[in-house]
């Protein structure tokens, strides 16, 4: 089977808002995210800002007794579904239960639950330890609590490679529903992280920013004087399905998934491949995948992380697969305003691309005042673009050399 598969349902959850209205409002008004770190005491810290996730309460969207006991970016992920399924006015029954697949993305899962009961075993013992501990700290408990919460019996998996997660869980669902294994998906990416073992990893690693006196101005993608990415939480998820579903129950659709890429750098464990040789295949994949030439492109929602490697890299990847196009096509990072989502950045992204494309205005790329030598592209710099967008890519790159790409585009009767 070769079905068209499109998105007819978005939830986000993002340092910027909490639903789909509010954070896209604040991205296209070049509004940051980035704050002063509350999550834990960041004094002894390296870098003390971060995207977190401003008023969210559990209790909004599972029974009390049940929140106590749910991770964060399980809540996360179980409000971030509902919210698209409510957009998508799609109903989980009988009938359809085991057509809908749950897939989503995680990198690093329930990093805060481990930390919190290394410390309680250590301190009280493992009698201590909580039964809930275990289901507590997986990555596919997000799919799972989301199929148990609305009842959804397809394929449900989750996925965990790095940055790429949310984008190569679309990915896949997108095969998935385009093949004829289910008829809808919910699909994105999620991750909760803002832990003191985790930005006592990425600091080790040198990787995050530091400019822990304006955090507004931290995540500089493309910009000259950037020094890192900024770590930030969150959820996007998409509902998708089939284009015939989505006609018969008159729906309101966002964009079609029209082509994904994935491939491997094999080249280093943090560090891209020079030049950006891999990411520049994967786009070719994707390209190829969608049957769509380089200079039909109108927009690119990059990686952009604002690290010194990736930034330039991506560019010279850019200008590889699309040549004298790369000068013409309109490319943001995202991530200046919401910070890097990890194993959620896909999912978010993806979710923006889409309301890029239907709404025809591209978010900018905020902070870029001075941009780099070789990052010489238009990114959008500061304000959003109002201009006519058919066809889009995004891109995820993660630790590990794994490479994602998705297209989309929009939907014409």
């Amino acid at each position: 089977m070769d079905r068209r598969v499109v998105i007819s349902g978005i939830g986000l959850i993002t340092p910027l808002a909490i639903g789909v209205k509010e954070t896209w409002t604040a991205l296209c008004e070049g509004k940051s995210g980035i704050t002063g770190i509350t999550r834990f005491d960041p004094s002894d810290f390296e870098t003390k800002i971060a995207g977190e996730v401003k008023d969210f309460h559990p209790e909004d969207f599972l029974p009390k007794k049940e929140a106590r006991r749910t991770e964060t970016f399980i809540a996360y992920a179980i409000a971030a579904a509902r919210m698209a399924m409510e957009d998508s006015g799609f109903e989980i029954n009988t009938s359809n239960a085991d057509r809908v697949a749950v897939i989503t993305g995680c990198g690093l899962g329930g990093l805060g639950c481990i930390e919190e009961t290394t410390k309680l075993l250590e301190k009280r013992g493992p009698k201590r330890v909580s039964p809930f501990y275990i289901p507590m700290l997986l990555g596919n408990m997000a799919p799972g609590m989301v199929s148990i919460h609305l009842g959804a019996k397809g394929p449900n998996f989750s996925l965990t490679t790095a940055c790429a997660s949310g984008t190569h869980a679309i990915g896949e669902a997108f095969r998935i529903v385009k093949r004829g294994d289910a008829d809808a998906a919910i699909t994105g990416g999620v991750e909760s992280v803002i832990t003191p073992t985790c930005f006592a990893g990425f600091n080790a690693l040198k990787a995050l920013s530091t400019r822990n006196d304006d955090p507004q101005k931290a995540s500089r993608p493309f910009e000259r004087d950037r020094d890192g990415f900024v770590v930030a939480e969150g959820c996007g998820l998409l509902f998708i399905e089939t284009l015939e579903s989505a006609l018969k129950r008159g729906a309101h659709i966002y964009a079609e998934i029209c082509g994904y890429g994935l491939n491997s750098d094999g080249y280093h464990m943090t560090a891209p491949s020079p030049e950006g040789e891999g990411a520049a295949r994967c786009m070719k994949m994707a390209l190829d995948d969608a049957g769509i030439a380089y200079d039909q492109v109108d927009y690119i929602n990059a990686h952009g992380t604002s690290t010194p490697l990736n930034d330039v890299y991506e560019t010279m990847a850019i200008k590889s697969v699309f040549r004298e196009k790369a000068h013409s096509i309109a490319i943001s990072s995202t991530k200046s305003m919401t910070g890097h989502l990890l194993g959620a950045a896909g999912g978010v992204e993806a979710a923006f691309t889409a309301l890029t494309i239907h709404d025809d205005i591209i978010p900018p790329t905020i902070n870029l005042d001075n941009p780099e030598k070789e990052c010489d592209l238009d990114y959008v710099p500061h304000t959003a673009r109002k201009t006519k967008v058919e066809i889009a890519m995004t891109n995820s790159f993660g630790f590990g050399g794994t490479n994602a790409t998705l297209m989309l585009k929009k939907y014409h009767d």
